[in-house]
């Protein structure tokens, strides 16, 4: 790879940390291990060929073009912290990425927290799908929960939102959410 490729990756990488909140390389493989895919089922589950799910990995290609393969990257993850945390067993998860295939993007996603919280502002869904993104892209689920652990003895409330947003189901990160409005 010349220094061109080198740039034109390392930008398209960035890119993806600003849309997704890491790069996809990195939110691909957890899925893998999260899920126990491998690339070729992933591709296949998000709608996705597998050239271009390399080229996303890889940084070749910055973005996910189709809204509804985005949705099911979203599902997906909240499918794999449902399984981190034990809600989900392996065989429903199997089922569930069947639904989630098939989905044209909206259908899977439930209806709860979309509404506004301000005007044209973000969903609360969003907001806090981003936090969680934010939090797993820095851990994965079990040292969280160790982290978690660690705080709760002196700072309960942190250590709640770390169990909530770190290693909980999206429903319940949106009910805490809403519970802390003003």
């Amino acid at each position: 790879m010349d220094a061109a490729q080198q740039e034109a990756t390392a930008r398209a990488r960035e890119l993806q940390r600003n849309w997704y909140g890491e790069p996809l390389g990195a939110l691909f493989r957890r899925l893998i291990d999260d899920l126990g895919l491998n690339q070729a089922r992933l591709a296949a589950v998000l709608g996705l060929s597998a050239p271009m799910l390399s080229q996303l990995m890889s940084g070749q290609r910055a973005k996910i073009g189709n809204p509804a393969v985005v949705q099911r990257v979203q599902a997906l993850q909240e499918l794999a912290g449902q399984v981190a945390d034990g809600s989900v067993s392996a065989g429903e998860a199997t089922a569930r990425m069947e639904e989630i295939k098939k989905s044209q993007g909206g259908s899977v996603l439930t209806n709860t927290g979309q509404t506004s919280t301000t005007g044209g502002g973000p969903t609360v869904r969003r907001v806090v799908r981003e936090i969680q993104s934010l939090l797993r892209s820095v851990a994965a689920a079990g040292d969280i929960i160790d982290a978690a652990d660690s705080l709760a003895p002196d700072h309960p409330e942190l250590a709640e939102f770390l169990r909530v947003y770190g290693a909980g189901r999206t429903a319940d990160a949106i009910a805490h959410y809403e519970g802390h409005q003003s």
